[in-house]
């Protein structure tokens, strides 16, 4: 096995069953840090979240990342945004199966989140996906397509709802003590 691959697994499975649930956010940044493509300033991850590859999850400035939300970096890029509030238990997934594939082959695709995104309580952000700044996913919905800056979707799947407000001024900051 590559020695590469052998570290990222073994990191990978120390964060993800260990330090996931330190209480401690100060020991669960410190190690994000170092473990994640890039970690912004202001950017706090609670506890019980997990990463596929976290190498290629790269979280913005300002980031709240809810408990036990789920990042597979496995094998495209996850890229935030500034001010990205993602809820409670949310996945974003980058990789896949092809259904029609004769071989179960890989299918997938980065996904991008713009500034000031709101994804609710475990959604889930399907490969490939681009969600524009300022853009709301409701609770519970399953993003399969772009989604347009300044928009809400809801649904599964997710469709468009109605425009949000344009002149969002927010700068997110939750870093509970405990989570």
């Amino acid at each position: 096995m590559d020695k590469r691959l052998l570290a990222g697994t073994v990191l990978t499975y120390a964060y993800n069953h260990w330090l996931s649930n330190c209480p401690s956010r100060r020991v669960r940044r410190a190690f994000l840090r170092c473990y994640l493509g890039d970690m912004r300033h202001g950017t706090g991850v609670q506890m019980g979240c997990k990463f596929l590859n976290a190498r290629k999850v790269h979280l913005g400035e300002r980031n709240v990342i809810n408990f036990g939300c789920l990042f597979d970096g496995r094998k495209f890029v996850i890229r935030t945004g500034s001010d990205v509030s993602i809820g409670p238990e949310a996945s974003i997934l980058t990789l896949g199966h092809d259904p029609q594939s004769p071989d179960f082959a890989d299918r997938g695709g980065d996904v991008i989140i713009g500034n000031r995104v709101w994804i609710g309580y475990r959604a889930i952000i399907l490969p490939g996906v681009n969600i524009g700044e300022g853009a709301v996913v409701a609770a519970g919905s399953v993003v399969s397509r772009d989604v347009e800056p300044y928009s809400i979707v809801a649904g599964i799947p997710a469709r468009y709802v109605k425009n949000r407000e344009r002149n969002l001024v927010y700068l997110s900051s939750h870093n509970p003590w405990l989570i």
